[in-house]
């Protein structure tokens, strides 16, 4: 059987912590600035989780990973 191939567009969206969770970026943090507060701003840069729900799925995408 071939080897699965990593689904390279998740590869460059999610890293695996050191206890085997997914952490991403959030959403809507590239542009329109001028239209958030600071604080929201501020929440954006953190990086979060991925939920419970999302994690088996994107976890088959990183095969490798």
């Amino acid at each position: 059987m071939p080897k699965m191939k990593t689904n390279k567009a998740a590869a460059k969206r999610f890293k695996k912590t050191g206890s085997g969770q997914l952490k991403r970026d959030r959403a809507f943090g590239s542009h329109l600035f001028a239209n958030k507060s600071t604080k929201a701003k501020r929440h954006l840069r953190k990086a979060a989780l991925v939920s419970k729900g999302d994690q088996k799925r994107i976890e088959q995408m990183l095969t490798y990973l």
